[in-house]
């Protein structure tokens, strides 16, 4: 599941292990640790300590006191204020947890969640939990993928926050924030194991200045042949029912969008080695007259005709300008993962993504 720009989070997120895939199992509600729909099945969240996050153990973080107690490696169950059941994308909350210091775990709060896929394929999800105070609002947002969720099943997953030094936030609620969900054979990839096709193709999270967004479409040679490219990527916009978007005209060249969206000038032809990259610009503007503005959260993509399709998620507010444009494929010089179909390639940290925009 990687974007158009998003609001940063306030406080560090981190990520806990997903259940296993397909698991019927009821979850917890909370505070009376009983699973939904009757039962003995214990508390969802993990025993010991939350995935991602450090357990003190037998050495206190900087500043605790070395005499601290032992660590119970166990959550408290905190009640949801309501239980509305699955939403319109079959996702739910369906436990919230507080670490305390006698956990012996980082985590500040844990939520579980449930996904079911509803739909005649398997889908690939990624969901956006808000953890939220009665005094402050939201004060966290944590993302999960859930990978591959089989035709009516339904699969368990856990997200996590962690305290920010010297604040202190009190939890009250966890909600579904944003659900959005792919085709599984069609999920982009950044990094891991090497797609069927030899590259993985991924969105960054973009730049926006002024009405004007510029997100980056990235394609990297995970394979172990040279991969060629001559011209632009396909693109298919598809709105939040994952239907097409025909209103919106694609346009060679960002250019057309906005001179500061880059002139990348034509297409040349690109030969990429196993473990190099490629990127294309994706440019348009979010302003609003007459008419009914246009969303498209994804973008079917095909880096050259002929290639199998994958989809991103580059969240594409249009206003109503009606006009996206899409840059020829140039070699990313920039970029620095290395690795083939036997590898696992890394992508750049967000720092040493090229920005769309051209220097000063």
């Amino acid at each position: 599941m990687t974007t158009t720009p998003r609001t940063v989070p306030a406080v560090l997120a981190g990520v806990l292990l997903l259940a296993a895939c397909g698991s019927q199992r009821p979850s917890a509600q909370g505070d009376a640790g009983q699973a939904r729909g009757g039962g003995d099945a214990p508390v969802r969240a993990e025993a010991l300590c939350p995935s991602e996050f450090t357990r003190y153990g037998g050495a206190p973080p900087t500043g605790e006191p070395a005499s601290r107690p032992s660590p119970s490696g166990t959550p408290t169950p905190l009640p949801l204020p309501s239980l509305t059941g699955p939403g319109e994308h079959g996702v739910e909350v369906t436990g919230l947890y507080a670490w305390g210091p006698d956990s012996g775990c980082a985590a500040g709060y844990s939520a579980d969640f449930e996904v079911t896929n509803r739909q005649r394929e398997p889908l690939t999800y990624t969901v956006t939990i808000s953890f939220r105070s009665a005094t402050s609002g939201a004060v966290d947002n944590v993302e999960q993928t859930v990978e591959s969720v089989a035709p009516g099943r339904t699969v368990t997953g856990s997200v996590a926050m962690s305290q920010s030094p010297g604040k202190a936030f009190d939890v009250s609620g966890a909600q579904v924030l944003k659900v959005r969900s792919v085709p599984a054979d069609e999920a982009s990839t950044a990094s891991g194991p090497c797609p069927a096709s030899g590259v993985h193709v991924y969105a960054d999270r973009g730049d926006a200045a002024l009405g004007l967004r510029v997100v980056g479409l990235h394609l990297v040679n995970c394979g172990t042949r040279p991969y060629r490219l001559d011209g632009y990527p396909e693109l298919e916009l598809l709105d939040e029912e994952h239907d097409f978007v025909d209103s919106v005209r694609i346009l060679h060249g960002t250019e057309r969008i906005s001179p500061a969206a880059g002139g990348e000038g034509g297409p040349r032809p690109v030969v990429l080695r196993p473990g190099e990259a490629a990127l294309a610009g994706l440019a348009w503007r979010n302003t609003t007259g007459a008419g009914e503005p246009v969303n498209a959260p994804y973008v079917r993509v095909r880096a050259k005709p002929g290639a199998p399709a994958v989809t991103v998620v580059p969240e594409f507010d249009l206003g109503t300008t009606g006009r996206l444009g899409v840059g020829p494929w140039k070699k990313d010089e920039t970029y620095q993962g290395a690795g083939t179909a036997t590898g696992r390639p890394t992508p750049p940290p967000a720092s040493a993504v090229p920005s769309a925009f051209p220097a000063p």
